[in-house]
């Protein structure tokens, strides 16, 4: 990526990498908040609530950068640059991204680009989808009593089936896989081959924190059928382990019939 270095009299604006959480607007940070009220230029995610970009001030202009499954609107590098770009030109930049943006983020990247052409960069953590995810459907990652060990992967990238996950779960661990919804039948193909009993407890959370939030539970095997037959779409967390059975219990349990998962009605 290549940018024109700005003159030393001219305006640098500050890129503010900003989580935004898993979706529920009472969940962002103080610092957060204030940023999105008060910031002209917003260049957000798709996986970022409606409700959290409502409360951009008047007049902001507002930048999707959304990325699905196969479909980029833009591609990373050309949001780097778009990030870089707009600095330079004097603007603060809120990059507003689900969850946290130092977790599957790529806020790694973008804050290195930045670095790099010698624009300033700050970074506002949010609650990761993995935490707001558990605490909404009350599955603890950690317990005593069954899990002190804790693993993030992502269920979708390149080279999948040749990632080591042996350890990842088992007695003692909570495996939590995000973007794992297209890829649950290499999931639970890759962790039973690597020993993991297929009546393991899994839950998959779908648009944690909002409105519409369900929790799904069944067992690892089940965990295919479950994710088709149920339609569960993105944004959706996968949680693997005894943890993934104490959710609340007035969430209904879905047991294998016929080689599918079907819900108690």
């Amino acid at each position: 990526m290549q940018v024109c270095a700005p003159s030393p009299e001219s305006r640098i604006g500050t890129v503010h990498l900003v989580g935004a959480g898993p979706g529920d607007p009472d969940l962002l940070t103080l610092r957060a908040a204030r940023l999105i009220m008060s910031t002209a230029l917003i260049v957000h995610d798709g996986l970022v609530s409606p409700e959290i970009l409502s409360m951009a001030r008047k007049g902001a202009r507002l930048v999707s950068v959304a990325k699905a499954r196969s479909r980029h609107t833009m591609a990373q590098e050309a949001i780097n640059a778009l990030l870089v770009r707009e600095a330079l030109a004097g603007h603060d930049v809120v990059r507003l991204k689900g969850g946290d943006p130092f977790i599957f983020g790529r806020g790694g990247e973008e804050a290195q680009a930045c670095r790099a052409a010698g624009v300033p960069v700050q970074v506002v953590p949010g609650i990761t989808s993995a935490l707001g995810a558990s605490a909404a459907a009350q599955i603890p990652l950690t317990h005593r009593d069954s899990a002190s060990i804790v693993s993030f992967v992502a269920g979708q990238c390149k080279g999948l089936a040749e990632q080591n996950w042996a350890g990842l779960a088992g007695q003692g661990r909570t495996l939590v896989i995000f973007m794992g919804v297209a890829t649950a039948p290499e999931i639970a193909e890759k962790l039973m081959a690597d020993g993991l009993a297929p009546e393991t407890p899994v839950a998959v959370i779908e648009n944690a924190t909002r409105t519409e939030m369900r929790t799904l539970r069944g067992p690892l095997a089940g965990l295919p059928d479950l994710v088709q037959e149920q339609r569960v779409r993105s944004p959706a967390l996968i949680v693997i382990g005894e943890v993934a059975a104490q959710s609340d219990q007035t969430i209904r349990d879905f047991v294998p019939t016929t080689g599918a998962l079907e819900a108690e009605q």
